[in-house]
């Protein structure tokens, strides 16, 4: 005897036993939409006694508003379709908690519905975290449009699927105007070539920042940092790049000031002391192949300048003497202050003949500066004297104390004893 064939009272009474074990309320109402079966949890849920739920209708049980928001799902569910709807509770101690009812029809042996079944889920705690979600987006949807950073979103193929109002503004586009569109048409293709580096790394992975000097401003040149961060799905593989991009002028600035006043002479503008030693260094690793040679530069007579003069004078002097050092040397060469009256300068150089060939002509640079000073040079080539930067230095030093000693203005060599000298003129 198949199911379809029980009396309708053996039917309805196998149902109610199936539901009883069921953990979730449930409950069969007729087109009067009157309570006519409900099961054991159902009562929980109600936190009513039985006799108090059969044969009431819903709006009788839970009132007005419980029935405006059941309506129209009764109403489908009589027609045949299964359907659900969400309202937040009103009774007992689960008053202001969220549930998701689901209505669906009770088919009988002739195809025709009699009847309606309801389960209840308690849906609280995702409401809440859908809220929750919902406002987080929200408050991230304001965040994103008003903050003062042009914010973009691209996807694999480079086309803009978001951009914010600072990056509008920024283009001198509407949203209406971008969306859709490759990021490279958008930008022009020269200003395309410059950041599709940045924008390849990021879709191999690699957040990657890229500084400019953009002078393409309304206030003028300003030091613009983008950020290139890749949008990883759940399996780690990127489906796009986010940008945004920051002004960062004004520690930009601060940084460089900072750099400068350690690798630059506070005074003078020249390498500081400790700079030049790097440089000194770094030119040993490769002087096998770039022969450089050392110039150490002492001026004559400074102290008496500062005695009669003052150190005002005394100073503005050093200054003088550091560009004339500088317009005497190439761009690649260094020049820094070691000291007091005291100047390195670093130079690529073919050979000692090379060599005192620039010494000669500092010479004739630091004369040509005051007739209150000359100077005394001291060269050592490395690798051919030294291939140790500090003893590169000392045999610099000493061959500018026998120039000194000679009689200043003066040029010598390290090397071998042999004495370059340039007579005063």
């Amino acid at each position: 005897m198949s199911s379809s064939t029980f009396p309708p009272s053996h039917r309805l009474s196998h149902i109610e036993r199936l539901v009883d074990v069921i953990d979730l309320p449930i409950g069969r109402w007729d087109a009067h939409s009157r309570l006519v079966f409900c099961n054991e949890p159902y009562l929980g849920w109600a936190e009513r006694p039985r006799d108090e739920l059969i044969g009431r209708t819903l709006q009788e049980i839970f009132g007005d508003d419980a029935w405006a928001r059941a309506e129209s799902a009764f109403r489908d569910a009589f027609e045949g379709r299964t359907v659900h709807y969400e309202r937040r509770l009103t009774h007992g101690s689960k008053s202001s908690r969220w549930a998701r009812v689901q209505v669906f029809p009770d088919i009988g042996p002739n195809a025709e519905v009699e009847a309606v079944f309801t389960i209840a889920f308690d849906i609280h705690a995702d409401v809440l975290a859908r809220e929750a979600l919902e406002a987080a987006r929200e408050r991230l949807d304001r965040f994103t449009e008003n903050i003062p950073y042009p914010l973009t979103y691209v996807d694999r193929g480079f086309v803009l699927r978001f951009v914010n109002k600072a990056y509008c503004n920024a283009i001198g586009l509407s949203t209406d105007q971008l969306l859709g569109r490759h990021i490279g048409e958008v930008r022009g293709a020269k200003r395309w070539a410059e950041h599709a580096p940045y924008f390849e790394r990021a879709l191999k992975g690699q957040t990657v920042q890229y500084t400019r000097l953009v002078d393409r401003l309304p206030q003028g040149p300003r030091w613009l940092r983008t950020s290139y961060v890749p949008d990883f799905d759940a399996r780690r593989q990127v489906r796009g790049v986010y940008t945004v991009t920051i002004d960062v002028h004004e520690l930009t600035m601060a940084q460089e000031r900072l750099r400068r006043s350690v690798e630059r002479d506070a005074l003078t503008d020249v390498l500081s002391r400790r700079t030049m030693m790097d440089r000194v260094e770094a030119a040993m690793l490769d002087a096998q192949q770039t022969p450089v040679a050392l110039f150490f530069v002492d001026l004559d007579g400074f102290k008496a300048v500062n005695d009669r003069l003052g150190h005002r004078e005394g100073d503005r002097l050093l200054v003088n003497v550091a560009g004339a050092l500088q317009a005497a040397v190439r761009a690649d060469d260094a020049v820094g202050r070691f000291g007091g009256d005291e100047f390195l300068v670093l130079a690529a150089v073919r050979d000692a003949a090379g060599a005192q060939a620039l010494a000669l002509h500092m010479l004739a640079a630091v004369r040509d500066v005051s007739s209150l000073t000359s100077a005394s040079i001291g060269y050592a080539l490395a690798p051919a004297d030294a291939q140790h930067p500090m003893k590169l230095l000392q045999l610099a030093d000493d061959a500018m104390y026998a120039a000194k000693h000679l009689g200043k203005d003066q040029a010598m060599h390290c090397g071998a004893g042999q004495l370059h000298r340039e007579e005063s003129t």
